[in-house]
């Protein structure tokens, strides 16, 4: 059987102009763990799209592909194209669990929720004949999860090809995120066994890993367990986790013992009114500065999440939350405007309040405004969206936000990693068409590492060469 796993492109990352490095940072997991589930006698094929150009003329007999919100309408043309052309199409993810009845006039099957436990049953009954139309994920469990083939995946095409999920979800209830939805009808948060995941770490290759759960610390004695394990493993690793964790006391030291060198942190908002209205509780009355200084103090680089246009915001809120980032020395940002998704209880909320203005969900994607805002205009939130990030990346704010480290070293690591972040969008953008983006991982080892390690000689960051007919050597 010829089975094709397909991860569209989200819209910004096919721009003719430059491509963000942000889109060729992971490898689809999800299909890539799918995809250990299929028979080995099946020819298997998986493309990101947001890495490599679709080959749309193969004949496969299964197509699988996987939704996000500002892939859909792509998500569906290519559903559509490889049904006409006699395929059997399964959608899944996050925007078919939140809308299945969109999603099902363009699939044979949908899924909702989480695939692995469903994914087989499906199998199954596709080998004989019946499959169902829908399948809801239940059961929620990762006792048997098998290992990702990645031998499907292209490493050098990523930034971050070693990344690892050891977790589902999160043990917090915000109205803005997904979670809720997508777990609906079963657990929301539950974890790998310990065993599992530290031999899925062990078969990577190099020093650096990327957890891609939503709140790798979410269960402190499975992190526990966790980062005790890959003592003495000489990785280095980042994740996400939250203020509360970053203060709990005993474990962050293990995480950085373990080789943490970069947290992302959803701080989301300054103003306590806002954290009550989205329900992000873990928030309130924990110290920032604290969680910043702790972190610095370890060792850890801090990617901070921010959040703009909930209803007591104004138009002082993005000065305000810049000047407070410049001033803790975060090293880097990633800003977002209020999106209420949907099936979240933000878009519930907000369409019983009439205040929804889009439907096209290609401007779901943070950058957007798709909702009437409290105390700010539309034009102003975006506006202020792009006028943070312009103030919080430009030179003169990268080298202020160093100085609030103490040491040479520490404040050239901040420069390095936030100016390489988004002062050098051409270079990536160079590095990213040449598809030698993995040809860069030793300098982000080296800058997360403090300028500690040191390369041998077939560790040395090589850039891509060009020949006379622009074809990559």
């Amino acid at each position: 059987m010829k089975v094709k796993m397909i991860l569209p492109a989200l819209t910004e990352a096919k721009s003719p102009f430059w491509r963000p490095i942000k889109y060729s940072l992971f490898p689809p997991l999800g299909l890539a763990t799918l995809a250990s589930y299929l028979d080995e006698s099946d020819e298997v094929t998986l493309q990101d799209e947001h890495v490599e150009t679709l080959d749309l003329n193969d004949e496969p007999d299964l197509v699988i592909i996987q939704v996000y919100i500002t892939s859909a309408y792509r998500a569906y043309h290519i559903a559509d194209h490889y049904r006409a052309r006699g395929a059997y199409v399964c959608l899944g993810g996050l925007h078919v669990t939140s809308l299945p009845g969109e999603a099902a006039k363009h699939a044979d099957t949908i899924f909702t929720g989480p695939g692995e436990d469903i994914w087989p049953q499906f199998l199954k009954d596709y080998h004989e004949n019946h499959p169902l139309k829908r399948y809801d994920s239940t059961i929620r469990t990762l006792a048997d999860l098998q290992l990702p083939r990645r031998d499907l995946i292209k490493r050098h095409l990523y930034l971050v090809p070693n990344s690892i999920v050891v977790s589902r979800g999160c043990p917090h209830v915000c109205d803005f995120c997904y979670k809720e939805a997508f777990f609906e009808g079963g657990k929301s948060f539950y974890t790998l066994e310990i065993d599992r995941a530290l031999a899925e770490i062990e078969s990577l290759p190099g020093k650096h890993l990327y957890f891609l759960d939503d709140h790798l610390f979410g269960n402190p004695h499975f992190a526990e367990s966790l980062f005790d394990g890959m003592i003495g493993m000489g990785r280095l690793w980042q994740a996400a986790g939250t203020v509360q964790s970053v203060l709990k006391p005993g474990l962050l030291e293990k995480a950085v013992a373990s080789g943490l060198r970069s947290l992302f942190v959803g701080f989301e908002t300054l103003n306590p009114t806002n954290l009550v209205q989205q329900h992000k509780y873990q928030n309130l009355n924990r110290d920032y500065s604290s969680a910043i200084k702790r972190l610095h103090d370890l060792g850890v680089m801090v990617n901070a999440s921010f959040v703009f246009g909930m209803d007591d915001d104004d138009e002082s809120v993005f000065d305000r939350t810049v000047e407070w980032a410049i001033s803790q020395g975060i090293e880097t940002a990633t800003f977002h405007i209020l999106t209420p998704y949907p099936s979240t209880a933000l878009y519930k909320r907000m369409e019983a309040q009439g205040r929804l203005t889009s439907s096209n969900w290609d401007l779901f994607d943070t950058r957007h405004t798709v909702f009437k805002p409290n105390r700010l205009t539309s034009a102003a939130l975006e506006a202020g969206y792009w006028h943070a990030y312009r103030e919080f990346y430009c030179w003169k704010n990268i080298i202020q936000g160093s100085k609030a480290h103490e040491g040479a070293t520490n404040q050239l690591r901040h420069i390095a990693y936030a100016g390489g972040w988004k002062k050098f969008e051409p270079m990536w953008d160079w590095i990213i068409r040449a598809k030698r983006v993995t040809n860069l991982l030793p300098i982000l080892e080296v800058i997360l590492a403090g300028f500690k390690l040191r390369f041998s000689d077939n560790e040395k960051p090589k850039l891509p060469m060009v020949d006379e007919q622009n074809q990559t050597v």
